[in-house]
């Protein structure tokens, strides 16, 4: 996710299939928000695909 690109190295997760997999990210992800709260960290809004789409435009050359 680009909002953790600042935050987060190299997340990855993992499951026995796809479905495990993605809800032990979206568990991660719960994890780091609520840490973040506590600690009085700022929460990144969310991107759009087309805020993405023209970050990645401005890095290639």
């Amino acid at each position: 996710m680009p909002e953790f690109s600042d935050r987060v190295v190299m997340p990855c997760t993992h499951g026995k299939n796809r479905g495990e997999a993605i809800q032990n990210g979206e568990e991660v992800m719960d994890m780091y928000l609520e840490a973040w709260e506590v600690e009085g960290e700022s929460i990144p809004q969310p991107s759009t695909l087309k805020s993405v789409v023209k970050h990645l435009q401005t890095l290639i050359v």
